[in-house]
Formats: C-alpha cells, sequence, structure tokens
C-alpha cells in the first residue's frame, strides 16, 4: 500500500477546525505521539529519502518503514507499518526495547518527534480521508490530509486530497516530513 499524504503549515487551524465541522467531521480526542526516527548502519536515509521509525500511541507501539516519495508534489511514498505489541502494556518500556534491538543491529536514532494530534475521518467524493490537525514540538500546528492507496489508486487519491485542501482553503503544501523540518531548524541535515 502507499500512503498518499499532504501536509500544510496551519496558518489558520480554527477556520481549517471550522470548515471541517461544518462539512460533518466528528474529531476524535487528541493524542501524543512520539516517534523516534533511526539512521540506517549502511546506507544514508536523507539521500535515499527512507525513513524508518518507532512511534508510541498511547498504549499502541509500531514499527514502520516509509519508502521513496513517487510524484514531486505531495509526499506519496510505499509505507509498511507493523504494531509491536506492548511488554505487559508497557508502551514506553516496549519502545525502549526495540529501540535497544535496532541499535544491537547498527542502527542510530537520529531524533524524537513529538506531537498532539487530533484526528478526523472525513467523507469526501464517495471516500474516507483521515484528517490530523497536529500541535509538534517545536514547529507548531500542521494539518495533514491521508488516503492508503494501492499503486494504482495513488493518481485519484491524490486528486482528492488536493481538491479537499482547496475546499478546506489549506494553503500551500508543505513536502518536508517533520523529521526533515526539525532538523532543519536545528541546522542538522
Amino acid at each position: 500500500m502507499y500512503e498518499v499524504e499532504l501536509k500544510f503549515s496551519a496558518v489558520d487551524p480554527a477556520g481549517i477546525r471550522a470548515r471541517l465541522l461544518a462539512r460533518g467531521a466528528a474529531f476524535a480526542a487528541a493524542r501524543e505521539q512520539a516517534d523516534l526516527y533511526f539512521a540506517h548502519p549502511a546506507r544514508d536515509f536523507a539521500v535515499t529519502d527512507e525513513a524508518l521509525r518507532l512511534r508510541r500511541d498511547g498504549d499502541c507501539v509500531a514499527i514502520t518503514w516509509k519508502g521513496p516519495r513517487i510524484d514531486a508534489a505531495t509526499k506519496t511514498r510505499r509505507e509498511i507499518e507493523l504494531p509491536v505489541a506492548p511488554a505487559a502494556g508497557n508502551a514506553a518500556e516496549t519502545l525502549a526495547r526495540w529501540g535497544e534491538l535496532l541499535a544491537a543491529l547498527g542502527f542510530r536514532p537520529v531524533r524524537e518527534v513529538r506531537k498532539q494530534r487530533t484526528a478526523v475521518h472525513l467523507e469526501w467524493q464517495g471516500t474516507v480521508v483521515e484528517v490530523a490537525i497536529d500541535e509538534v514540538a517545536g514547529l507548531g500546528t500542521f494539518v495533514e490530509l491521508e488516503q492508503q492507496a494501492t499503486p494504482a489508486e495513488v493518481p485519484a487519491a491524490r486528486d482528492r486530497l488536493t481538491a479537499l485542501a482547496r475546499e478546506l482553503d489549506c494553503g500551500p503544501a508543505e513536502r518536508r516530513s517533520y523529521l526533515e523540518l526539525l532538523l532543519a531548524a536545528s541546522g542538522a541535515r
């Protein structure tokens, strides 16, 4: 599957939230997510445009690999995400143990990205789009529009997200990941 995503720096998050509510969106409670990104021991993910992360989302932990972006307009990329069962319900300990395993294999922690995510699933053009409003520590507020798609469905999903972004008045898209934005802000690569 591919993750088709558009991200926007939210100049007017209250306005976007109001436009979503007007379309019948019902927001879930905000969740804290902590994403720990890793560098590969034998190739430079910044060059290959890949990412490997461990995510803690409440009591859930997942490991995710994201492949290179496949177009110049969106953040569309192949994504493989696998849930990890927490050890005795302790997500923090599970995250630490997986980090230890990856380090033992030669992966190096790069940076943690922390955010408060408020999400909604919105009916749009006959499908469901996940919309998230993210308060990213050190960066500010962003809006993400996302759909999962097979390779054949990617163009239609991209068009739907672009149309929804226009409808919500999201402004210009940001192709860089939160990790890339944080590294750029700190002067790191």
